[in-house]
């Protein structure tokens, strides 16, 4: 256990929560600060791009806890307060109303903040990203008018705010300078997959198309394309990807990997940061991943909360390794989705698919040149994920005819 008096968590989000919840329920009896910059008690964000998005949910219903969770398990709270500088000499907090807090021990879990684009017009109102509790509630108040919707990027966030987009009977257009959905992540053939479903639920889609601005008088009209076309909008969803919050870290001297290597503060798999007594937790992290054996920082859920927990286990000095294959999911129309695993970018692989993609129902595998697994999905075949995390796990050279076959236990490939 560690001999801390004094634990601040910057950044109240799932990975700081997470790791507040863990050192609690680990024995950890001393001081225990959580500081977040917006108003709400922390929550989870997953549901924000889906039933809150779809109506179905408020976004109260993403709360990990509510206020008296935080009080009962004496966790100062403090909300709406953001932290602007650290001295890892002096292990302080400083933040914006001035307070100075000292540590002992120090969890960075400052997440990630969306990408804007900087092109004409990007300041008219009708123009919307997707990242907090009030994004979400503010985004599901205006698709209840069934507005004509424009989503820049056909990443995870572009294609569900487009789904909920159709589901609630707005007309949608998806503009991407990539040849095809989520190419960068699955690859052609597999983003091409969920191009189709978009396209069969009357979603209209322009590939390999760039945004030059956006058209309108105080408020958004139209989106004008690198094709000259200007696409009429009551309004525009932009979902252009995240980029890791590391300025603090950085500012504080603490290793931070450049952007060209993937950002994020750069740690070790005990996720411990180049300064003494700080560790950092969630989108913000890139760790050296032991089972995959290269750094990575990813952006998901699941990461979120298991480096959170991680973290605070090697805060109380516990030996870890944050080892969790890297997961996430995804809900489109009436289909559920699962991934596990990592591709880095650049490498070359192999897809195989099981099953037929028709039905609704298949596995997508990415086989490296040894045709070792190096990632897998499932879309609405419940159960199959922990098959598919084996896989990863066991490193082993599978047979790729009877990978694809169904017929084959996936444990016998």
């Amino acid at each position: 256990m560690t001999d801390a008096q004094r634990i601040v968590v910057v950044g109240a989000s799932l990975a700081g929560a997470s790791a507040a919840e863990t050192l609690r329920s680990e024995g950890f009896t001393g001081e225990l600060v959580l500081i977040g910059s917006e108003t709400e008690l922390p929550y989870e964000r997953p549901p924000l791009s889906k039933a809150v998005l779809l109506g179905k949910d408020e976004p109260v219903s993403a709360q990990l806890h509510d206020q008296q969770w935080y009080d009962d398990h004496s966790i100062d709270l403090r909300l709406g307060t953001t932290v602007t500088a650290l001295d890892t000499g002096a292990k302080t907090v400083t933040t914006d109303d001035g307070q100075t807090t000292p540590y002992d021990e120090l969890l960075i879990a400052t997440g990630s903040r969306v990408r804007r684009l900087d092109v004409p017009g990007g300041d008219l109102s009708g123009i919307h990203y997707l990242r907090t509790a009030g994004d979400s509630q503010a985004l599901t108040d205006a698709y209840a008018a069934k507005p004509r919707v424009v989503v820049v990027g056909a990443g995870w966030i572009g294609l569900e705010s487009a789904s909920a987009a159709r589901e609630r009977g707005c007309e949608v257009t998806v503009i991407e300078p990539q040849s095809t959905a989520l190419a960068s992540v699955l690859g052609e053939q597999v983003g091409e997959l969920f191009a189709d479903m978009h396209r069969q639920h009357g979603v209209r889609l322009l590939f390999g198309t760039g945004v030059e601005g956006f058209e309108g008088n105080g408020k958004v009209t139209g989106v004008r394309t690198s094709s000259g076309e200007v696409v009429p909008a009551d309004l525009v969803v932009v979902g252009v990807g995240v980029q890791p919050n590391t300025e603090l870290a950085a500012e504080a001297g603490i290793e931070v990997a450049p952007r060209e290597a993937g950002s994020g503060i750069v740690t070790g798999p005990d996720l411990k940061t180049s300064a003494p007594g700080v560790f950092a937790a969630g989108d913000v992290v890139r760790w050296q991943h032991p089972l995959l054996g290269r750094p990575v920082r990813v952006e998901h859920w699941s990461n979120a909360k298991d480096s959170g927990a991680a973290a605070a286990k090697a805060m109380l000095g516990q030996d870890v390794a944050h080892d969790a294959i890297p997961f996430f999911f995804t809900d489109q129309y009436d289909l559920g989705m699962e991934y596990a695993g990592d591709v880095p970018r650049g490498t070359s692989y192999q897809v195989v698919l099981r099953g037929d993609p028709a039905s609704g129902a298949y596995l997508a595998f990415w086989l490296d040149d040894d045709r070792h697994v190096l990632a897998g999905m499932h879309v609405n075949t419940w159960g199959a994920i922990d098959g598919i995390q084996d896989l990863i796990r066991s490193g082993r050279t599978v047979d790729a005819d009877k990978l694809a076959d169904p017929s084959v236990e996936l444990g016998e490939v």
